[in-house]
């Protein structure tokens, strides 16, 4: 069984009469520790597709028009409000592009992460060393006393440390990483996306990356979903979609990507008139 399928998934916002389809009938699976990554512009549907799955869109706006999404066997259109919240953390896990939007600038970032733990993992008896332990996992130097810090006191870096800490602090079976390293310098980009690599390969987590970037997802995703304008154009193992693009938009965003060495004065232009 697929610990995540998704099938012909339909959001649309807007009038009925005249509805913009922000997800037009999409349909995927994950596997349990499986690495994907959904590629697209701003606009693609990615995120809207992201938020779904643990029906954080608020309704309405947003109205699920149709579909399926099954994690672990249950459909999460049709939970109840507490299992859902039960779901949101500890079954699915989020890490957003903007940390210092995510955590609260009036409380520590352990008393934000004791506050994941206290709900989702209330068994855990000693939650300060459960919360030391999560930021020494994601690499904070002297746990101890950063736990007391204020997110103001944090590098960009740092903050986004902290939220993928309190999205592991869950135990969650899948991760969906929202664009996680946009906000950041090139350095640190690498550094989260090694982070999430190793973290990975230690709990065996899915994880769904949400991008704008091929160059990010080529050491980095098993597979790899294409959506352009509320649908999944192309789907396929990440080297194959990489070494052979089959749909015109695929081929578009991989162009964008600069080369080391290639003299190139403009990232090519996606001619949307071509692209069906």
């Amino acid at each position: 069984m697929a610990l995540l399928h998704v099938e012909n998934l339909g959001i649309h916002f807007g009038p009925p009469e005249d509805p913009v389809r922000a997800v037009d009938g999409i349909s995927f699976e994950m596997a349990a520790g499986e690495t994907m990554a959904l590629v697209g512009e701003s606009g693609s549907g990615k995120s809207v597709t992201a938020l779904a799955l643990t029906r954080l869109l608020a309704s309405p706006p947003a109205r699920y028009v149709s579909g399926r999404i099954e994690f672990e066997g249950r459909d999460v259109l049709r939970l109840p409000e507490r299992e859902l919240r039960a779901l949101r953390g500890s079954g699915i896990a989020y890490v957003f592009q903007e940390p210092s939007s995510s955590l609260n600038p009036v409380f520590t970032i352990g008393y934000q992460i004791r506050e994941a733990i206290d709900l989702h993992r209330p068994e855990i008896r000693d939650v300060t060393g459960e919360i030391v332990r999560a930021l020494d996992t994601v690499g904070i130097r002297e746990p101890e006393k950063r736990l007391n810090d204020y997110p103001h006191q944090l590098s960009g870096g740092m903050q986004q440390r902290v939220m993928i800490a309190m999205a592991l602090a869950c135990r969650p079976r899948l991760l969906v990483a929202d664009e996680p390293t946009t906000a950041l310098d090139v350095t640190i980009q690498k550094q989260i996306m090694d982070l999430l690599k190793a973290l990975k390969q230690q709990s065996n987590m899915a994880i769904l990356l949400i991008t704008h970037n091929f160059g990010l997802v080529a050491d980095f995703a098993d597979r790899v979903l294409v959506m352009f304008q509320g649908r999944i154009v192309e789907s396929g193992p990440t080297a194959e979609v990489l070494r052979n693009p089959q749909h015109l938009y695929t081929r578009a965003l991989i162009e964008c990507v600069p080369k080391l060495g290639q003299k190139q004065r403009r990232l090519k232009v996606i001619d949307y008139a071509g692209i069906n």
